[in-house]
């Protein structure tokens, strides 16, 4: 089964970002988390979307 839930450190090196620019995207509201208790996750659909978001905001650019 692939991972569903990231934490932030993991998150940001999927993303290849420090962790302090996933925080200004997560209070941004660019990408979404979720908390359990006090842990803060990023869910791999999180993660997909966020990166098809970069995607289209590319592909409007370049028009």
């Amino acid at each position: 089964m692939d991972k569903l839930l990231y934490r932030p450190k993991e998150a940001a090196a999927v993303l290849g970002i420090g962790r302090a620019t996933l925080y200004d995207l997560l209070h941004a509201g660019k990408l979404r988390s979720i908390k359990d208790g006090g842990m803060r996750f990023i869910t791999a659909d999180a993660l997909r979307d966020y990166v098809r978001d970069l995607e289209e905001r590319c592909g409007q650019d370049v028009a």
